[in-house]
């Protein structure tokens, strides 16, 4: 009966502290989510959630119960075990010992192991133990008021602080959480709800800044702004951009943009259609960016690096693409960048890449720093120049073979790690 009294009570502080620490660290929105469903569990997890200080200090109280029980027979079980009774050992030692077996076992049992395990299973944990949970609730529920009372009394009247109120909103993190398990959890081949990408776009909005959204100066369409007008009529023809950057004498010298619908008014030099353009540092945020850019009433921006060079450009439509995905025009032709791995375990790559995305996708485990964020920018990093195309680089246990390149970036890059050669 003793062991049988000993088990209960260890089983039951598992049990406990487990739903203490899986509501703490469930995700508020998935359970506001559960909350909703019109089942017996959804009605018991609305009545355990109204008010979450009662519930913890239900929990802890059932704790502390099964904790006295515990100790209460596990001290003479201890002493029979190591056969204390029977010895002239002293009263400390023997006390020490006790306290050494019985704290030892209720913290394995009953405290790291359950409260590790449910911190991991939360959700889960919270939704499939909530009518025990319940019961137990109600049983503890006039002692939890009084504790409260109490300890408001204490907090308010001696303390002079301000008494504990429950926090009954969800935190944006946790949002973000829910929006991804969501992501992550749908099938490859189904459709992600729009409104779910948007909300995910939204949360990572504010922590994005210019430099990850950028076109980068390689990329960059621009004339000088001495060109004849027939060269940028070309230009729009010849890209499909309806704006073009305009620069004085080097790419590092961008002093406006240009609209195509401005060529109707027929100018005679590029400076008469020219529009004036806004300097931003890379680190800028571009939800400040876009707020800049709205009030200047602006559509372009130059992004400048630590040396005041022209890192790359933003428009809006780049930042609002990132809040409501890709946005299409009339001159917007759809553009898949190469990637392929090939037979003799070498991989064929777009320079274009993110190298978060190459090394996510096929584990190469390329460098990746604030310097550079595509595979063109890794290659012209290391080599501190743009190379051309049939040049072969060794560059961080990686050779790579430039397989097409122009004057002003990489096209297109074959990659052999280190491990394949």
């Amino acid at each position: 009966m003793e062991a049988v009294i000993i088990i209960g009570c260890l089983l039951f502080s598992a049990f406990f502290s487990g739903m203490e620490i899986a509501y703490v660290s469930s995700n508020k929105v998935y359970l506001g989510v559960e909350k909703k469903q019109l089942t017996l569990i959804s009605k018991i997890l609305t009545r355990l959630t109204e008010n979450p200080t009662r519930f913890i200090t239900s929990m802890l109280i059932g704790n502390s119960v099964a904790l006295v029980i515990y100790g209460y027979y596990m001290g003479g079980a201890v002493l029979r075990w190591f056969g204390l009774q029977q010895t002239h050992m002293p009263l400390s030692y023997q006390l020490l010992i006790q306290i050494a077996v019985t704290t030892g076992i209720i913290l394995l049992t009953a405290e790291f192991v359950p409260k590790v395990f449910f911190q991991l299973y939360a959700n889960t944990l919270i939704k499939a133990l909530a009518i025990p949970a319940y019961v137990f609730y109600v049983v503890f529920s006039r002692i939890s008021i009084c504790i409260m009372a109490v300890s408001d009394f204490i907090l308010v009247k001696i303390l002079r602080t301000k008494a504990h109120t429950d926090r009954g909103n969800f935190s944006r993190g946790e949002l973000g959480t829910y929006i991804t398990e969501q992501l992550t959890g749908a099938n490859d081949n189904e459709e992600v709800d729009s409104e779910i990408q948007m909300f995910q776009n939204a949360l990572e909005f504010s922590g994005l800044k210019a430099r990850d959204i950028m076109t980068p100066r390689t990329e960059i369409e621009a004339v000088e702004v001495n060109d004849p007008v027939s060269e940028l009529k070309q230009l729009f023809i010849d890209t499909d951009y309806s704006k073009i950057v305009v620069y004085r004498e080097s790419i590092d010298d961008i002093i406006g943009y240009i609209h195509s619908f401005e060529l109707f008014k027929k100018p005679k030099t590029i400076r008469q259609i020219m529009i004036g353009i806004e300097y931003v540092p890379e680190t800028i945020y571009i939800k400040e960016l876009l707020s800049l850019l709205t009030r200047r009433r602006k559509s372009i921006a130059v992004i400048l690096d630590e040396y005041g060079g022209t890192a790359g450009i933003i428009t809006v439509e780049d930042i609002i693409e990132e809040l409501f995905g890709e946005i299409e025009d009339e001159h917007d032709e759809e553009e898949e960048l190469a990637e392929e791995q090939l037979e003799d375990g070498s991989y064929l790559f777009s320079a274009r890449h993110d190298v978060a995305y190459v090394n996510e996708e096929y584990g190469l485990n390329i460098p990746e720093t604030d310097a550079y964020a595509t595979l063109g920018g890794f290659i012209v990093h290391h080599a501190k120049e743009i190379p051309q195309a049939g040049e072969t680089l060794e560059i961080g246990g990686f050779t790579v073979i430039i397989e097409q390149a122009s004057g002003k970036k990489i096209e297109l890059i074959k990659m052999v790690a280190a491990k394949n050669k």
